[in-house]
């Protein structure tokens, strides 16, 4: 098949040309000679790849398309779909970096004679690495002639990127246009579990998804010789890209990869395995486990657990897989740790030692993300050994701001490993007051067994003490007399003005600035600006993903930043604090050129009701602002500052009354704490 089969829709067009949608449905409209539907439907049609590009040449949209984006176009329009072709892809990357002298060789014959000779050499490369239970399998001539100008692409890719880093990006660009059909570990939990775990050679995740925990652990521990990484994943599909990305992270002479298609509760692969960690996120709230067929199985030496106890079943399957001593971390819902109908296996985990630690992780740490999940941290005891009197119990809520994009992963890293790692070697830590504390297990057992961090943590001193609220105090009396002295003048009463305006749109078209859409970027452990930031008048606070799909978008001092979500009208000036950041997700960065246009009088006019309310379009359950259609005035550039000036004062009023708010909420909830807890009198 050619070049030409590669489709793409509206969406990938605004991908290609760094436009929104909304430019692509104009072209359509206005230009008849914009190429025809080729598929899809009448309300997501899709276009040839090819003539796409052409036609973005022609008209001076693009001078050439990136090859990544030309790469991930051919996979998400491959015919047999994105899964499939990632599969092909990743086989193919494997080739190209284990034997990269055989591809050069295989490549340089035609399209036809490449899909008849790739088999079999593909297949001296994946028997192997993934031995005879292997998830990933050869893919035939058949499967392979759609896929060959995509292959081509994809090893021309990995010269430029490397094998792994082709790889990475392309399975995460699939599973970010894909959010609702996958339930993933994020990187935060999963580099905390695979240190929690500690430096096993041997490793197994019974559910493990697109391999993210196993590459956790590959990534946190130095390579050694003999490593083995077994996975098991119910989905074929997972699975196979699951054993394709541990093998393309790690080398085949030093770590061993073997993943299973199957349900590791019904079916398990491994069933003499006697690991050093198993690491797992298992699916929560499962009714149909395996709880009638499974009622007489020797993996539940805890108890059996009841119907809606799936939870309780993957703990159990973990400490089987286990060697005496081996460490498991099970990502759980909370109420695991809680639900009657499981307290009888949690009170034998207590008594036997087996149950070890319970962290609990802010509220937005993995999904489901509205509510705090836990770590549970087991061990698996040893025949003569002795059970640990002690459990130890850290909460981790007060470590970070609430919401996935606020998280401080490294403070909360640290916080939890060194706690671990200080109980683990010394049978139980000094307490920290609303963190960490060493249980005693008799404490514990009793007719609830509830082992819900919170429930038994001292709390930490209301508002950090009464010298912490009087500093409060102070900085709220502080920033009130400011508010004041900033609050503007009002002026007197006048006419409309009735200036001649232009658009954003039109001033995009002359060069006056220029217009750039937020996305997730490359790269990982950047500043990311997101939407909330924006709207709360707050720092950057995201971090960039590793291998996200494109280059980030970096603000620069001057630059206006608008929400195009949410129907309020919101923009912000970057300034030196915020620069160098990202620009996230739902935002639009308008770069004004200074010797045309003032950024305080652009923002300001930007906000204004009336102007957003006419460029504002509304769906069934949303709104979306088209940035392009908002109006500004004409004006000389002395006019344009003197209004930037007053729109920056109004600017810093508004930061000085978020920040008085800010304040005196934490003073109120620090007083009714230290109200309510006795230490602050009520004299």
């Amino acid at each position: 098949m050619s070049d030409n089969a590669a489709e793409v829709t509206a969406a990938g067009i605004a991908r290609l040309a760094g436009v929104g949608r909304a430019a692509v449905s104009n072209w359509r409209r206005r230009h008849p000679d914009f190429p025809k539907p080729v598929g899809g439907t009448e309300t997501s049609p899709s276009f040839a790849l090819a003539e796409v590009e052409q036609w973005l040449r022609d008209q001076g949209k693009i001078a050439e398309v990136p090859l990544r984006e030309r790469v991930w176009q051919q996979l998400a329009g491959h015919p047999a779909g994105a899964v499939p072709a990632l599969i092909h892809a990743g086989c193919v990357l494997l080739l190209v970096r284990d034997r990269p002298t055989a591809w050069l060789q295989l490549s340089a014959v035609s399209d036809e004679k490449l899909a008849f000779l790739l088999p079999p050499a593909l297949e001296e490369i994946l028997a192997p690495r993934f031995g005879p239970q292997r998830a990933v399998h050869t893919p035939g001539t058949p499967e392979l002639g759609p896929s060959v100008p995509l292959l081509r692409a994809t090893a021309e890719l990995a010269a430029e990127l490397g094998a792994r880093q082709t790889y990475e990006f392309l399975l995460g660009r699939h599973l970010d246009a894909n959010p609702r059909q996958y339930t993933l570990t994020p990187p935060g939990p999963a580099a905390l579990m695979a240190a929690l775990a500690g430096s096993p050679r041997t490793v197994l995740d019974p559910a493990c998804g697109t391999g993210t925990l196993l590459r956790a652990v590959a990534q946190a521990t130095a390579v050694q010789d003999g490593r083995a990484l077994h996975g098991q994943e119910a989905d074929p599909d997972l699975a196979a890209l699951a054993a394709l990305r541990l093998a393309l992270q790690t080398e085949s002479g030093t770590t061993e990869v073997r993943v299973a298609a199957a349900d590791s509760l019904r079916a398990d692969a491994f069933p003499q395995l006697a690991a050093d960690a198993v690491l797992c996120h298992p699916p929560f709230n499962e009714r149909n486990w395996g709880h009638d067929e499974l009622a007489y199985d020797a993996r539940w030496e805890y108890g059996f657990p009841a119907r809606t106890e799936s939870e309780l079943a993957w703990v159990q399957h973990a400490l089987a897989r286990l060697r005496d001593g081996g460490t498991a971390v099970l990502l759980m819902p909370p109420a695991a740790a809680s639900r009657r109908s499981g307290r009888r296996i949690r009170a034998d985990l207590l008594r036997r030692g087996a149950l070890r630690a319970v962290v609990s992780l802010p509220a937005g740490a993995a999904p489901p993300y509205g509510i705090p999940l836990h770590l549970w941290v087991l061990r698996k005891p040893a025949a003569e050994g002795r059970p640990s009197h002690e459990l130890l119990l850290v909460d981790t809520a007060d470590l970070s701001a609430a919401g996935r994009d606020k998280l401080d992963w490294p403070a909360l890293h640290t916080t939890v490993l060194d706690t671990w790692q200080t109980f683990d070697r010394d049978g139980s830590v000094e307490e920290r007051p609303g963190v960490s504390r060493s249980v005693s297990v008799i404490q514990l057992l009793d007719d609830d067994v509830d082992l819900a961090p919170a429930r038994h943590l001292p709390p930490p001193a209301a508002g950090g003490g009464a010298a912490e609220l009087a500093r409060v105090r102070e900085q709220l009396a502080d920033t009130l007399r400011q508010t004041a002295e900033l609050t503007p003048a009002t002026g007197e009463s006048a006419q409309p003005s009735r200036w001649p305006t232009t658009t954003v749109g039109e001033l995009a078209r002359a060069g006056a600035l220029v217009l750039r859409a937020g996305g997730a970027g490359a790269g990982s452990g950047e500043r990311v600006l997101t939407e909330q930031d924006v709207l709360a008048g707050s720092a950057p606070s995201g971090t960039l993903p590793e291998g996200a799909a494109e280059d980030p978008v970096l603000v620069a001092v001057g630059d206006v930043v608008v929400p195009v979500l949410g129907g309020g009208s919101v923009a912000r000036v970057v300034d030196e604090a915020t620069a160098g950041a990202a620009l996230g997700r739902s935002l639009q960065l308008l770069r004004p050129d200074p010797a045309a246009l003032d950024p305080w009088f652009l923002a300001g006019f930007l906000r204004g009701t009336a102007n957003n309310r006419q460029a504002s379009s509304y769906a069934s359950t949303s709104t979306r602002l088209d940035v392009r259609r908002l109006q500004l005035p004409r004006l000389p550039l002395a006019d344009q500052r003197q209004y930037g000036e007053r729109f920056r004062t109004l600017a810093e009023f508004e930061d000085a009354l978020r920040r008085a708010g800010r304040l005196g909420e934490q003073l109120v909830q620090g007083l009714y704490d230290g109200l309510t807890d006795g230490t602050v009198r009520p004299e």
